[in-house]
């Protein structure tokens, strides 16, 4: 796999090239900066499917939490991911995992303060099998990113999710169903003017009700558009 060094928002990144990985986009940089609460730092974070380590990183060098676990089960992209923390100055406050979202001994005595995830967006067996690296990157199922998300967080955690805007009540459903309650969401678009794109999500452990809508954000702007 070949691989290029980027610039992203102050981090040095080292990724797959174009065409030959899942390479970091405008999503990733929505849910960190969703995910970062003026005045809370979290203590420990978690990204499930951090892929190269763009949104726990990101969490650190602005703030949004003290110390990250980055868990990612593709082997190339946990050398990456490993390459990444090194290179940005971080190996004591970010631990990166190997390991599937789907294995019940994964981050049992997590206790994180915040859970982040950009899962992948097409369930399995929905639509044409992808035949390129990017695409094959972006495919299987929510459940089990949100199974793992409720049983690493602290009683009081948050858990924060990026997902397809159309696919939103599937998120819902999935979050409650796992104990989870959504609390506050953005709708995130190309431009105000066109259907939106994906949906920024923060569930609780909690009773339902108290839902924030906030202004709609735009990958324009890379947060709400006031």
């Amino acid at each position: 796999m070949n691989v290029t060094t980027d610039i992203v928002f102050g981090l040095e990144l080292d990724q797959p090239a174009r065409g030959e990985g899942y390479r970091v986009n405008v999503d990733a940089l929505h849910l960190s900066r969703f995910a970062r609460r003026e005045g809370r730092v979290a203590k420990h974070a978690v990204d499930l499917g951090s892929g190269v380590g763009t949104v726990g990183l990101l969490l650190l060098r602005t703030g949004g939490a003290a110390r990250v676990t980055l868990v990612e089960r593709e082997p190339s992209m946990v050398a990456l991911c490993r390459s990444n923390v090194a290179r940005n100055g971080v190996s004591g406050e970010a631990r990166v995992l190997e390991g599937d979202v789907t294995n019940p001994e994964l981050l049992l005595d997590a206790r994180a303060d915040l859970v982040v995830s950009n899962p992948p967006f097409s369930p399995e067996g929905r639509g044409r099998v992808p035949r390129d690296a990017v695409r094959h990157a972006k495919v299987g199922p929510l459940e089990p990113f949100v199974v793992l998300a409720r049983r690493a967080l602290a009683p009081r955690g948050r858990a924060c999710f990026v997902y397809p805007a159309t696919e939103t009540v599937r998120l819902f459903s999935t979050l409650r169903a796992s104990g989870l309650e959504p609390k506050r969401i953005a709708f995130v678009h190309a431009r105000l003017t066109l259907p939106a794109r994906v949906v920024l999500v923060e569930a609780l452990l909690g009773k339902p009700g108290g839902l924030v809508v906030e202004p709609p954000w735009t990958d324009a702007g890379l947060g709400p558009n006031r």
